[in-house]
This record gives C-alpha cells, sequence and structure tokens, in this order.
C-alpha cells in the first residue's frame, strides 16, 4: 500500500470539501464570488465587509478607507450616516450579484414553510460567475446551460435577469418562454413572490430628483398573466410556452431565457428552432443583453443537444456552453468517518486500474477514479456507489447523475472507446504553431489542380486558413514511408459532414517503441475534385507521404449525374498520373496474375471498418500514437457500436477526424517501419509501401 499516495489524496479530499463546504457568506463578502478587497470600519461594531474589487476605484468607497468609519465621512462631507449607508448599499447591489440576492430575493424553501433568502449554492456561484466573467469584459451575455437535477440553475437565469432589470438599466424587457404552462407559471409565480418583498424605495435609487415614488410595484398587462409591468423600471416580464409560440415572437426584448429547450416537442409550424430564432429575433448582440437556453438534456439530435455542442466547440456559435456535473452539488455525498474515509481513498487507489465488476449494479474501479480525477470528493464517490445499487444500467444514472457532458446525452448505443483513456490522449493536444494553407506559386504558373498544383508549392500562413499544422515537414528529408495523408470524404455544403485530410507522422516509429504523431490537418467544406487536389499538394509537402483517400464517397456516386466541377468517378484517375505515391488496396496473387487493374483508394464496409476500429480501439487503449487536435477527442467520446453492431457517431455529431486516424493508424502498424533515405523507394502498386 502506497501510504503516501493515501495522504495524498486525503489531503486533496480535505481542500475540496473545503470549497464545497467552506465559507460563504454572501452579506459580509467572505468567500463570495470574484477577486475581494477588504474595507474596515470602526464605527458602533468594527466591522470588514469584502467588496468586489470592482468597486475599489467607486468614490464613495475611496473616502470610506481614508475615513476609516461612517461617522468621520460624515462629518467630513457633511451627509448623514444613514445616507452613507444607503449609498454604499446601492452601489454593492450594483456590483455584487450574491449580495443583492441574499439581501433582496426570497426563493420557494424546498423544504416547506416560509420562503427563504436566495444564498447561492456552489454550482450557482460558478454558474453567475460565468455571467459575470461575460458581463464585465463588455460582452452581450449568451450561454447555453447544460443542467444537472435539483441545483436551481434556472432560477438563477432568472434572478440574474431581474438583477439588471431592477439594479442596472432600466428599460431592460425580458422573455421567458418554457416547454408547458406550468412552467410558465411557476416562473411568474416565482418573480412574483420576489417582487412582494422588494423595497419600493431600491426601485426609485438610480430615479430622478422629484419623481414620484409609487407603492405599485408590479401591475399586469391585459387580462392573462402572461405578462406584467415594472412602472419604477419602465420594463416588462413576458412568459410564454413552447406548446403556443405565436405568444412568443420577440419585441422589444433585451433578456431571453428558454427554459427546458431539449424538452420542447416540435410539431408541424413550431419546430424549437424556428421558436428560438423568433423570441430571440431582435434582441441585439451588444452589451446589456441576455440570452439563455437553458435545460436538462433530452437525447441526441435534438435542437438543445446540437446548439450546445456547437457552443461547446465554438463552431461559429455566438453562445458559450456550461455544465455542472452531479458531484459539484453539496447535496450528493454521505459523510465518512476518519477511518471510512481512510478506506475509501485506499480502495479508489488500489482499483484505479480495474475495469470490471461482479455486479451490474456497481461501477469498475478506474470509473470511480475518474470521479475522483473529475473532481469529485470521497464523501461524493461514496453516495454516487450507494445510488448505484438502486438500478443495473450506466446509462440511467449518466442521464440522472451526470459526469460530464457527454455522459449527459443519454443514447441508445455503447461508447466504443474507453472514456478515461481517451482523456489520457489530452495530454498532447495543443494549438497549432501555424494556421494557413499549402499553395502551388501561380505566379510560376502554379494553379489549384493538375500538374501545375505542385509548382511552388509552399506554406502560406493565413490566420482564416483550413489547415492546422503542429509541426512542419523536416527541412531535408532523413526518412523514406515516413508521412501518411489520410482523407475522409465529406460534403461541399455547410450543412454536409467535413471533409478532413490528417497528415500522421511516423517517424519515430523508426526506433522501438516511437509513436506515430498527427502533425497537421485540414478540415472544411469543398467540391471532391478540389478536396483531392489539395490532398496531393499537401501529401506533396510533407516528403511525398502515402496518399489515402477514403473512397466510399468517391465510389458512390453516378458519373451519369456528375457536374464538370465534381467529376467524382475520374478523380483518382486525374491524380494518379501527377501523384504516384498514392495508396490502393492490396492484390491477391489471383489478381496481379490476371493483370487486374488496381483500385485505388480505402473503401470502408462490413468487412474492413470493424477491423480498423479495432485498431484505434487498441491503439487508444494502449496509448499508441500521439493525439494534437481535442476535436478528435471528441468525436471518440459520442462515437458508438449501435444495437445492429454498426459504428457511427451519436446523432448531431461527427466522425470525421476520427475516421481519419481509424484508417491512417491502422496503415501505420502494418506497414514496415521507416527506413533511411536510401532505402527503396515506396510502391503504390502494393497498397503500403514497399
Amino acid at each position: 500500500m502506497n501510504e503516501h499516495q493515501i495522504d495524498l489524496i486525503l489531503e486533496e479530499n480535505k481542500r475540496r470539501r473545503q470549497k464545497l463546504y467552506g465559507t460563504f457568506d454572501p452579506l459580509s463578502g467572505e468567500g463570495s464570488l470574484g477577486e475581494r478587497f477588504a474595507l474596515t470600519l470602526t464605527d458602533e461594531d468594527e466591522a470588514t465587509v469584502w467588496l468586489p474589487t470592482s468597486m475599489a476605484s467607486e468614490k464613495l468607497v475611496v473616502d470610506l478607507q481614508r475615513a476609516g468609519s461612517f461617522r468621520q465621512l460624515a462629518i467630513r462631507s457633511h451627509r448623514s450616516m444613514d445616507k452613507l449607508r444607503n449609498d454604499l448599499n446601492l452601489l454593492r447591489c450594483r456590483h455584487d450579484f450574491a449580495y443583492w440576492a441574499a439581501r433582496y430575493v426570497k426563493v420557494k424553501n424546498k423544504e416547506g414553510g416560509e420562503d427563504v433568502a436566495l444564498v447561492l449554492t456552489p454550482p450557482q456561484r460558478k454558474y453567475v460567475a460565468e455571467l459575470e466573467r461575460q458581463r464585465l469584459a463588455g460582452k452581450p451575455i449568451r450561454v447555453v446551460l447544460l443542467k444537472a437535477r435539483q441545483w436551481g440553475g434556472s432560477t438563477v437565469t432568472q434572478m440574474y435577469m431581474a438583477w439588471l432589470q431592477l439594479i442596472h438599466q432600466r428599460g431592460l424587457n425580458s422573455l421567458i418562454i418554457a416547454h408547458q404552462s406550468a412552467c410558465t407559471d411557476e416562473i411568474m409565480d416565482m418573480y412574483q413572490r420576489m417582487m412582494e418583498d422588494y423595497p419600493v424605495e431600491m426601485l426609485y435609487a438610480d430615479a430622478p430628483e422629484g419623481v414620484p415614488k409609487k407603492p405599485v410595484k408590479t401591475e399586469g398587462v391585459g387580462r392573462s398573466r402572461a405578462m406584467i409591468r415594472v412602472p419604477a423600471r419602465g420594463c416588462k416580464v413576458k412568459v410564454g410556452t413552447a406548446e403556443r409560440p405565436h405568444g412568443c415572437r420577440g419585441g422589444d426584448y433585451a433578456l431571453v431565457h428558454l427554459s427546458e429547450v431539449g424538452l420542447w416537442r416540435s410539431t408541424e409550424g413550431k419546430k424549437a428552432e424556428d421558436i428560438v430564432r423568433s423570441a430571440c429575433a431582435g434582441v441585439l448582440y451588444r452589451p446589456g443583453t441576455m440570452i439563455v437556453y437553458e435545460s436538462t438534456a433530452n437525447g441526441t439530435g435534438n435542437f438543445f443537444h446540437k446548439e450546445y455542442v456547437a457552443a461547446k466547440d465554438g463552431e461559429g456559435s455566438q453562445m458559450g456552453a456550461f455544465f455542472v456535473a452531479w458531484h459539484e452539488i453539496a447535496t450528493y455525498s454521505v459523510e465518512l468517518t476518519d477511518e471510512e474515509r481512510r478506506a475509501m481513498a485506499e480502495r479508489l487507489w488500489v482499483n484505479r486500474e480495474n475495469a470490471y465488476t461482479p455486479s451490474r449494479r456497481q461501477e469498475p474501479g478506474r470509473y470511480l477514479w475518474y470521479l475522483w480525477e473529475q473532481g469529485a470528493t470521497l464523501e461524493a464517490i461514496r453516495w454516487y456507489e450507494l445510488e448505484r445499487g438502486k438500478v443495473d444500467d450506466h446509462a440511467y444514472m449518466a442521464a440522472e447523475y451526470p459526469s460530464d457532458d457527454v455522459e449527459a446525452f443519454v443514447h441508445s448505443g455503447n461508447r466504443v472507446f474507453d472514456q478515461l483513456k481517451v482523456e489520457a490522449l489530452r495530454e498532447g493536444c495543443r494549438r497549432p504553431i501555424a494556421v494557413g494553407d499549402v499553395i502551388a506559386d501561380k505566379r510560376r504558373g502554379g494553379a489549384d489542380r493538375g500538374r501545375e498544383a505542385l509548382i511552388g508549392l509552399h506554406f502560406a500562413e493565413d490566420r482564416q486558413g483550413l489547415l492546422e499544422v503542429w509541426r512542419q515537414p523536416e527541412e531535408t528529408p532523413r526518412l523514406r514511408q515516413r508521412y501518411l495523408a489520410v482523407v475522409d470524404v465529406g460534403g461541399r455544403s455547410a450543412k454536409a459532414d467535413w471533409s478532413v485530410i490528417a497528415v500522421i507522422d511516423r517517424g519515430a516509429m523508426a526506433q522501438a517503441g516511437g509513436l506515430p504523431e498527427v502533425v497537421a490537418q485540414w478540415r472544411g467544406h469543398t467540391d471532391i475534385d478540389l478536396l483531392a487536389w489539395k490532398a496531393v499538394q499537401i501529401a506533396a509537402y510533407y516528403h511525398n507521404a502515402l496518399l489515402v483517400i477514403e473512397s466510399n464517397t468517391i465510389e458512390s456516386h453516378d458519373p451519369m449525374r456528375c457536374s464538370e466541377a465534381d467529376q467524382a468517378p475520374f478523380i483518382f484517375t486525374q491524380i494518379r498520373d501527377v501523384y504516384s505515391n498514392l495508396y490502393a488496396r492490396p492484390q491477391s496473387p489471383e489478381q496481379i496474375a490476371q493483370g487486374a487493374a488496381l483500385r485505388y483508394g480505402f473503401h470502408t464496409n462490413v468487412s474492413t471498418k470493424p477491423m480498423i476500429i479495432s485498431t484505434l480501439i487498441m491503439v487508444v487503449r494502449d496509448g499508441l500514437y500521439v493525439e494534437r487536435d481535442q476535436r478528435a477527442l471528441e468525436e471518440m467520446l459520442v462515437y458508438e457500436q449501435r444495437q445492429n453492431g454498426s459504428y457511427g457517431a451519436i446523432e448531431g455529431h461527427h466522425d470525421d477526424i476520427l475516421m481519419t486516424r481509424a484508417i491512417g493508424l491502422h496503415i501505420a502498424y502494418n506497414s514496415e517501419p521507416p527506413r533511411e533515405a536510401r532505402c527503396l523507394q515506396p510502391h503504390h502498386h502494393k497498397g503500403i509501401w514497399g
């Protein structure tokens, strides 16, 4: 037993518990959100408050620090102490959401009884920190919020919007759309309950002198309860449902909260994306506005899932993805004695590589260790073990208590790749050293296709280029059979699958134990023939790499329907006369004897696909290659074997990058290792290097 390692686990567990259960006093500011500084005032009772650093330069705060007390500042400024205290309170409400929420917001007590102050929990604080990060950066607030259950993400979203309306800016109208009327009633009730106890004077805090303060805090608009007005703030709050979308059209709204979007049912005339587009159409992309798509997960391929994936990947989405794991919620834990805690730590450490369980109601040791590495406490992991004993299916736990945002979206198949082994590859991922394209020198007669595509070939940096480079080719080649350029063919439109050209460097494999490495990747949409010529250019740039083109898409084209710009059936004929190091399928002795024509390209079918996926499973499991692109890992995490035995990405995801790894690494590990430059030239007619 490694006692030192066990002690380290226990020390880390203590730190994690402190983060979850440590001091958080939103009124004094101790342990509250963001960076803080201490303001100590020596009035009746010496008191210290921890204020957000954004308040440090405010004149009132500067004057208080110099005076040392409200009393001294009142004397110097000829203002009353009550006035100074009130001004500081208003100033702090503007800078400190957690303080405002704890002091002025009452929410329903889930345990029954009187309403309670909104004191933010750890996951709520994490969420507000993200909202504040965007707001303080002067950006529009845009979030796709994937919720685990029971941590109040919807409540905080609504109250944060109310904070912007009631404290920050007059005239900010808000729109909230839920999936059914019962939820809209609950949302409106929550807002009304908050307003019942909200001080009238706070509503007029920034009003000009002489403006009459009316006692009415809210008033209904129309006969329904779907809209209320806050006269003192010049704003409206409107609620609606996805079931009746015609009343949810966007107007002069600056704040939009779309609740449980994943549960919205799409029918003729009211698809989720249409409702969202209509609701958000009037929200300008400027500071002071806010849009939140919020939901628990509800399968894959739907609007919410697609929006979350796009936000996470950053593929042109203006939204940001946010997720809270179950173990970040303090409710999900059990108390342990010191002896139980140490025994738990020992069990985790000893079984961290264990992949097997004696029961379907247990998780293997390596999954429990994954939870630890994700940040779960020992107490949370023990709770998970006990809860797991209720069910015999991991998918149920993944749906109810997701550990990561991949688990949250439950699917019908089984994951192909070990999640923990995939995560281990992340250590090699990094930003490319260059972005641009490999192009011909057009001043010397170069072109994008044909023999001229190789004239004056060079790399041109371009921040908007599609080719990412992690390692440039050697200036002087030392090895033959070093590089592979693997192509997965997609489509030309933005909605089609991506086309990917991946370059794999086998240089390290010249020595025993050396690993192949991804060194460059092109990813985009284009016509198939232009993709093939781009692959030729990239392969030639990497010292005449073996060019392996996945041929399914090309071979499936009907030659009678091809356009002049997309002569798919003739692509291999066109490029083989220009680029000789082209992969062809291995031939049997009989085919060779009969003089059968070479068949270029790697064809994935019911025979070859299981073969290359099996190779990739082995390579990932044993850490036998170096990955540079995190998107490859994300594709592995959502790759499944379906109930009919076939392989593919979960609906709504892609596997284009993954397939280049599967094909390329299969060839890399089933070919002779790289040789010194004096060795034989590659022979494309054998289907692999000679």
